[in-house]
């Protein structure tokens, strides 16, 4: 059964909240990142990425750039930006997408839960990316971006929450993209206890976003039990920072795909082949898939529906997904692109976008196809997981992104 506790929470001071607010490390380039961060020195982003404080021929992964993540965090601790709460408590956290809010549950979930598979992954780790937040983690000895979890809805907690969500909230602002954060602190005793039992219910959550802050925050926790061989089990450390929210409230939006060429096909050779597998017909105009099975794609400056054929539909969790199909019976075979993970001829693009992006990118940036996939659901991701299967790279894309610098955890050195 799921442990989801309270924590000691380090919180900007409300009037700093909006400025602290980062999109997570990880949207960003290099260079992107180092823009972003100048803008404002109290954005978080500064200390999620401490290369931004260096010379762009700084060494990023450099033992020096993440002793300056801890030195700006504790220094901005110390001028009051942030400020530790002096109990327990559990916290909401809400966001407001186009008129459509989602509201999670702030607390700290157990390294033993991740490790006993009771939280549930449905993605690999790459080791490079999990290796640089695992020395900034360390280094200082805090979770600063949190895991992105989700269950399915427990009416107990929704009690608490709702009620809560009564009060003055601890920090309210709408953020240049237009969502609406707002969160509120729990710290009454019978709803953190009632919070407490009602997880201890729950035999499963599931990772919906933050697999590798997930791996990186279990290892250093792993790594501080092996510098502490006498610990009690209560210690900070055997947790890790997470913002729980219901799956009913989630939304999954499309993560599409372009590829670079047609792997020395023809237009009309590829269309071929793909007829193989889809059904095709032309669009007269750009259009979103409406359902499961389907595709759009951008071809010669031409839209096209694409339907997958009977005969390669699979009951399997993972070869039944859409963007499976696509890749075993298109992208891999005919496209010879077999890692979508390292091959540089194919790329992502998150459905925020809009599908006129695709088409930007195949018009003006010399991208030879594009695909707009339909979304991967909440249920298609549990059954994915609860089998303790894989998705195939970038199948699902979740708005609105959790920002860090809100809420962070702090434990032993």
């Amino acid at each position: 059964m799921a442990e989801i506790v309270p924590f000691y929470g380090v919180l900007p001071a409300k009037e700093y909240a909006s400025r602290v607010a980062a999109l997570p490390y990880d949207v960003y380039s290099r260079e992107e990142a180092a823009a972003v961060a100048a803008k404002d020195r109290l954005s978080f982003l500064n200390i999620d990425r401490p290369e931004t404080q260096f010379d762009p021929s700084q060494d990023m992964y450099a033992p020096e750039v993440y002793r300056k993540a801890d030195e700006m965090l504790h220094a901005e601790i110390a001028e009051g930006i942030f400020v530790q709460d002096p109990q327990k408590n559990y916290y909401i956290y809400e966001l407001t997408m186009n008129g459509r809010s989602q509201t999670g549950l702030v607390a700290c979930a157990s390294i033993d839960d991740y490790m006993h598979n009771v939280i549930k992954k449905h993605e690999n780790t790459r080791a490079e990316k999990e290796e640089d937040r695992v020395r900034h983690v360390d280094a200082c000895s805090a979770q600063t971006g949190p895991i992105f979890l989700t269950y399915h809805r427990e009416e107990r907690i929704a009690a608490v929450i709702a009620r809560a969500k009564e009060r003055e909230p601890l920090f309210a602002f709408l953020s240049d993209d237009g969502i609406r954060h707002r969160g509120w602190r729990i710290d009454e005793t019978s709803d953190i206890i009632e919070i407490c039992e009602a997880f201890a219910g729950i035999d499963r959550i599931y990772i919906a976003d933050g697999h590798h802050r997930a791996a990186s925050a279990v290892r250093v926790g792993l790594q501080r039990r092996a510098e502490h061989p006498d610990y009690e089990g209560n210690e900070e450390f055997h947790y890790f920072l997470s913002v729980l929210f219901p799956a009913d409230e989630l939304m999954i939006m499309d993560y599409n795909r372009l590829v670079k060429d047609l792997n020395g096909l023809s237009v009309s050779e590829f269309l071929t082949r793909t007829g193989e597998v889809f059904a095709i017909s032309p669009c007269e105009a750009e259009k979103k898939p409406d359902k499961k099975g389907s595709i759009t794609m951008y071809l010669d400056s031409k839209w096209y529906h694409l339907e997958l054929k009977s005969q390669y539909r699979s009951t399997d969790p993972v070869l039944g997904l859409d963007v499976s199909a696509l890749q075993t019976h298109l992208i891999g075979p005919v496209l010879d692109i077999q890692d979508p993970k390292r091959n540089r001829r194919i790329d992502f693009v998150g459905g925020i976008r809009g599908l006129g992006e695709l088409k930007r990118r195949v018009d003006e940036d010399g991208w030879a196809v594009a695909f707009a996939m339909y979304p991967t659901s909440i249920e298609e991701l549990f059954a994915v997981a609860d089998a303790g299967l894989l998705m195939p790279p970038k199948s699902t894309w979740f708005e609105p992104k959790l920002r860090s610098g809100l809420f962070l955890h702090l434990f032993e050195r």
